[in-house]
């Protein structure tokens, strides 16, 4: 008897239990309706203490109907007192319960009165909604809250954010919190030893916004001005050297783009002594590739969309590898050891190719899409780094590394290099040379092709794109040391954060200017450039 009576009040316990947690959502909304219905009644200061209760909750359900308080959607129906959020919808206002979020209809303007705030009440409704959402159970809610409150600086919120930061558990958003606390207090009438301490906290934040934040107090006198101007010279000079570091990044990434360009002019030039001038139109064909692959796909396969990059490199090698062969039968080899006329030919090339591709595509920049994967920036510190230039960066070391690994582990690059070093020579042991200069200027077109593809990510496709390059590549060329590769990679990068740091103080043309005239300076001292390569060139 005794086990039945404590089995039925188990089952009785039980049921006690469950009912409570089936009522918990109903008895929720029992508590939170009346305070909303008492934003209605009374005057301004019965609205005040409405709030202060609303947000005593903790309710997140609460946020909404404060905003909307704030914003002037609350309303009371005139026919029978009830609160709603009313929303514009044509002619008539779209009515929601603000407790429960549910579609209530719709009525005409006339049918409702506005519960009326006034700025000291909006100054509540905005502590009480960013004391809601410093405590949500999101901690990117609590985040995106303290980042507001570091924007809006407002006194009124220290004691919400005292009491957010005394409970947080997420070391991020905690450190959020404290700097928005730290903006807040600067704005206030509060003790300088407080002050100072929220100087230290916004010095140690550093960057731009810190700046933002001390440089009011930093017009003024007394200690703490002097603390905010000493913060200021701190994080200026931190900043400095940010800047510094971002203009590098700026540079080797101008210089990754200048390598593509010049990398298979610096074997054709090396190996043949060609001076190339239709080589950026090999990068602008690439580039065209690129294009024409995104078209096919995005009319016959998207899903192949994210892949389109990959699937446009051995496109754009094999096309202009193939017309760099015809080039080098069709014009280049009549005109070996006459310089002047295989600059002349290979100039009118350029722009024979530039007018045809004008003629099929049109003269107006083509659209080349960037993959997701490719598309975005990060931030280290106070430098952006994009995922683009990022890629073409390391896709620039890998061209490079993988063309030294043909140059130095295969047939082909063996014979390239015996015909560097000595033509005859290699003539002589068998070397057919006249089919290494065809494959060389294939090679170093298909590269431009694949640079081409890089270049699509980050420049216009148009007619005129290798043409922005050319120079560029040459001077890379000849500054690094002709047909020598690591000459080139470390041509391309001095060139191209020179460039970076010379643009801010000089401009870009006069940047270059300046760049095209320490080359010049330093040939006059160098004429072979920086790694000087033995070879054909030694012996004319």
């Amino acid at each position: 008897m005794r086990h039945i009576k404590l089995i039925l009040l188990g089952l009785a316990a039980m049921v006690c239990v469950l009912a409570a947690l089936g009522a918990t959502p109903a008895q929720a909304e029992e508590d939170l309706a009346p305070l909303v219905a008492s934003l209605a009644e009374g005057g301004l200061s019965d609205r005040a203490k409405a709030i202060e209760a609303l947000a005593a909750t903790g309710d997140p359900r609460a946020v909404p109907i404060l905003e909307a308080l704030s914003d002037g959607d609350l309303m009371v129906k005139k026919a029978d007192g009830t609160v709603v959020i009313a929303k514009k919808a044509g002619k008539t206002l779209a009515l929601t319960d603000p407790v429960t979020g549910e579609a209530m209809g719709e009525l005409a303007s006339g049918a409702l009165d506005k519960i009326k705030v006034n700025n000291r009440l909006r100054r509540s409704i905005r502590d009480a909604v960013g004391a809601l959402t410093l405590r949500s159970k999101d901690a990117a809610v609590r985040l995106i809250a303290a980042k507001s409150l570091f924007d809006s600086a407002d006194p009124d919120s220290i004691p919400a954010l005292e009491g957010a930061i005394g409970v947080e558990s997420d070391s991020t958003v905690r450190a959020a919190m404290e700097r928005a606390l730290a903006a807040s207090i600067l704005s206030s009438d509060l003790p300088e030893d407080r002050k100072l301490a929220a100087i230290t906290t916004i010095t140690a934040m550093g960057g731009r916004d810190a700046l933002s934040v001390l440089t009011p107090l930093a017009n003024g006198e007394g200690v703490v001005a002097a603390a905010a101007q000493k913060a200021m010279t701190s994080i200026n000079n931190t900043l400095a050297l940010w800047d510094a570091g971002q203009a590098v990044w700026y540079g080797l990434s101008l210089g990754s783009v200048l390598l593509l360009a010049a990398i298979g002019l610096a074997i054709t030039f090396g190996v043949m002594g060609v001076i190339n001038m239709a080589h950026g139109e090999m990068v602008m064909l690439g580039a065209y590739t690129t294009f024409m692959v995104q078209d096919v796909i995005r009319t016959s396969l998207p899903g192949l969309f994210e892949w389109s990059l990959l699937i446009a490199l051995p496109l754009a090698f094999l096309v202009t590898g193939a017309i760099g062969v015809a080039i080098e039968r069709g014009i280049i080899r009549f005109l070996y050891g006459r310089p002047l006329e295989t600059l002349l030919a290979t100039w009118g090339l350029s722009l024979v190719l530039q007018q045809v591709v004008r003629s099929i595509f049109g003269p107006t920049n083509q659209e080349v899409g960037t993959p997701e994967w490719m598309s975005g920036a990060f931030k280290v510190g106070e430098m952006t780094i994009t995922y683009n230039r990022l890629t073409i960066i390391l896709f620039a070391m890998a061209v490079l590394f993988c063309l030294m690994l043909v140059l130095k582990k295969t047939p082909m690059g063996l014979q390239m290099r015996a015909v560097t070093q000595n033509r005859r020579m290699a003539g002589s042991m068998g070397i057919r040379t006249n089919w290494v200069d065809a494959m060389t200027f294939g090679l170093g077109s298909g590269i431009a092709g694949i640079a081409g593809v890089a270049l699509s990510q980050v420049d216009n496709v148009s007619p005129n794109l290798g043409q922005g390059y050319i120079i560029d590549s040459f001077m890379v060329v000849v500054f690094g040391g002709v047909g020598n590769l690591w000459g080139t990679l470390v041509g391309a990068m001095t060139l191209g954060i020179a460039n970076k740091f010379l643009e801010p103080y000089a401009g870009a043309v006069l940047g270059k200017i300046l760049v095209l005239v320490f080359i010049i300076l330093f040939i006059q001292k160098r004429p072979r450039g920086l790694f000087a390569l033995k070879g054909r060139a030694v012996e004319s």
